[in-house]
């Protein structure tokens, strides 16, 4: 399912790895059983790949790590941060068109 570059984020490893990433960390709140979260995977592993390394994908499964979705207020999955230098500079809600999305990390990139 998730491209072998896909990080994936847990309790455990979140703060550090948003504190490491270079250039802009796509992270997906997702869960096995959201539709929409399965439909827009392969279009977040596309725009990763596409972008030469300036963007990285990483996921955060809502069902296991219930307290990462209660801070960032996710309500609604899939949700996709756009994190760069450690911070959230902005978020898409839903199986969204690509274009849409690679507008969006064209902003921040």
């Amino acid at each position: 399912m998730a491209d072998a570059s896909t990080l994936q984020l847990n309790d455990q490893n979140f703060d550090d790895t948003l504190a490491r990433a270079e250039g802009v960390l796509m992270v997906d709140f997702w869960a096995e059983w959201c539709g929409p979260c399965r439909a827009i995977a392969p279009v977040l592993d596309d725009l990763a790949r596409e972008s030469a390394g300036r963007v990285t994908l990483a996921k955060v499964n809502v069902d296991e790590n219930p307290s990462l979705a209660a801070r960032y207020g996710i309500r609604s999955i899939p949700t996709i941060l756009l994190v760069k230098g450690g911070t959230v500079v902005d978020q898409v809600v839903g199986a969204v068109p690509k274009a849409q999305l690679k507008k969006k990390l064209d902003a921040v990139a």
